[in-house]
């Protein structure tokens, strides 16, 4: 399998770039023993996992009945995880051990510099992490991709991502609302720093003329447009979901949704399927980072947990889902249900060169985003 249907594009992340540019700190492996660390962990106190898919309850629970350890996984939201790290670490209070974070840039940005956590790669998974996923680690890229339904359509019934704004497609496209989920404003920030070109090559495409807007880029300029054609801005993917593949509808709506959300085809009988065609491209990419808890009492027990989550047992239970690992010698499942590995080469990856930016700039998109958006 190719370097590309293992982690996607290979521009999904430059986040040892950015850790560089910050200073993050790493905990030193200092010679990797697996067995004294094993050891080492049974003479800590029970840990704490933060991440924001449900799946964490059953990881720990794996990762306890490997080891005969005491972990707990909580699903907390990334803007959540951040308020919950800082308060804790500021009254030397860690609850939270290990936190996997979705929100890189506000790691980059508010955690690492403060070092309310650390970034810690096990020696003996130097060689199976690329570079770009080493400083701070990320343990996964995760994906949100353009659908449609497959029982009312024969094939995807768009083709540029120009078509959403035009009248016809006015208050029938449904994403997450881009003023409750960080990493959507990110995406368009990532859109204007390394995509713009393409954004304003598509409305070429489109419509025959070069693209003519008062925004500053491209992408600013489809991005008022979305907002302009009155879409379905939801609260999370699962109303998206519904919206897009729900049998029985004559007219469904057109979506963007993680691609975690294809499970729904088999346990709700959905007709979700990948927009695979679409230009520029079929959806976009954002970085998990796996952190320790500076303040952690159980310091060998939480690295013990990054480094059972970088194993393919680790991280399996999040790969059903799409999540596509960092460790380059772990394949995904032949039944992933959204098919993503099929189509990975034509997501738009995150590049943390600008992950301060990304984060800096939030409330300019949001802003646009607002001042834009009809019902």
């Amino acid at each position: 399998m190719s370097r590309n249907s293992k982690v996607g594009s290979a521009t999904i992340a430059t986040v040892g770039l950015m850790a560089g540019l910050i200073g993050a700190k790493a905990v030193a492996a200092g010679g990797f023993d697996l067995n004294r660390l094993i050891e080492a962990a049974k003479n800590e106190k029970p840990i704490t996992i933060y991440d924001s898919t449900g799946k964490i309850v059953e990881m720990a629970e794996n990762f306890n009945a490997k080891y005969g350890l005491k972990a707990t996984g909580m699903k907390v939201s990334a803007n959540s995880q951040l308020e919950m790290i800082i308060r804790e670490a500021q009254a030397n209070n860690v609850q939270g051990d290990v936190v996997l974070i979705t929100d890189a840039p506000a790691a980059l940005a508010q955690l690492l510099p403060d070092e309310f956590v650390e970034s810690y790669l096990p020696e003996d998974m130097a060689a199976k992490i690329p570079p770009e996923f080493q400083k701070p680690l990320a343990i996964s890229t995760n994906a949100n991709v353009w659908a449609y339904n497959t029982e009312a359509y024969d094939k995807c019934p768009v083709s540029n991502i120009w078509e959403l704004t035009e009248p016809q497609w006015r208050g029938k496209v449904a994403l997450v609302d881009p003023l409750t989920k960080s990493t959507y404003t990110d995406w368009f920030n990532q859109m204007e720093a390394h995509g713009d070109d393409k954004v304003a090559a598509a409305y070429k495409a489109h419509f025959g003329q070069e693209l003519r807007s008062e925004e500053k880029s491209a992408s600013a300029a489809w991005v008022k447009a979305m907002a302009q054609n009155a879409p379905l801005a939801t609260d999370g993917d699962d109303p998206v979901a519904e919206a897009v593949g729900a049998p029985g509808q004559k007219e469904p709506f057109f979506g963007l949704l993680s691609s975690a959300k294809f499970r729904d085809n088999e346990a709700k009988g959905y007709k979700l399927g990948i927009c695979k065609e679409l230009e520029p491209w079929v959806g976009w990419t954002y970085v998990k980072l796996g952190l320790i808890a500076s303040k952690t009492s159980s310091p060998n027990a939480a690295k013990l947990f990054i480094h059972y989550i970088l194993t393919e047992e680790g991280i399996a239970p999040q790969m059903k889902d799409g999540k596509l690992p960092t460790n380059t010698d772990i394949r995904m499942p032949a039944d992933e249900p959204s098919g993503l590995m099929a189509v990975s080469d034509r997501l738009f990856g995150y590049d943390a060169a600008t992950g301060l930016s990304d984060f800096d700039r939030r409330e300019e998109w949001q802003d646009l985003w607002r001042t834009n958006y009809s019902k």
